[in-house]
C-alpha cells in the first residue's frame, strides 16, 4: 500500500479497512484478519496495526472476541456510509464548487463528463 504523507499511517489503514467493508470483502460478524496479519500484509510496524484496530474499535466499526480475533460490528457498513457521505458533502463538496466556480466549469460541463466516464 503506498501511504500518503498528509495522514497517520494508521488512520490510512483504517480508511482501507473500511473502504474493504463498504466494498462487501468483509461483511458483518466476518472475522478481519489479524492485526499482525494486517500489518504483514501492508507491510508497516505491528504497533501501527495496533492503533488503526483500536481507531476503529473505538468507533464501534470492529469488535474484538478474545482468543478469537476482530470481527466487523452489525451496522459497521452504513455506519462508515453515512460519515463519509456527512464528510463528502460538507467538506469535499464545497471545496469542489468552489473550484468550479474559480475556473468557470458547469454542472452541464461535468455532467457531460460524467456521462463520458460512465460509457
Amino acid at each position: 500500500m503506498n501511504f500518503e504523507n498528509n495522514k497517520a499511517i494508521y488512520e490510512q489503514m483504517a480508511d482501507r479497512l473500511c473502504d474493504e467493508i463498504i466494498a462487501g470483502t468483509y461483511k458483518a460478524d466476518d472475522r478481519i484478519p489479524s492485526v499482525r496479519e494486517y500489518a504483514v500484509m501492508l507491510q508497516v510496524n505491528t504497533n501501527t496495526a495496533v492503533k488503526a484496530y483500536e481507531l476503529l474499535s473505538r468507533k464501534e466499526i470492529i469488535y474484538n472476541r478474545r482468543g478469537l480475533g476482530y470481527f466487523v460490528s452489525a451496522g459497521a457498513r452504513e455506519q462508515i456510509m453515512t460519515a463519509r457521505r456527512n464528510t463528502f458533502l460538507t467538506q469535499s463538496l464545497p471545496s469542489i464548487f468552489r473550484e468550479m466556480n474559480l475556473l468557470g466549469i458547469t454542472m452541464e460541463e461535468v455532467e457531460k463528463e460524467w456521462n463520458k466516464a460512465q460509457q
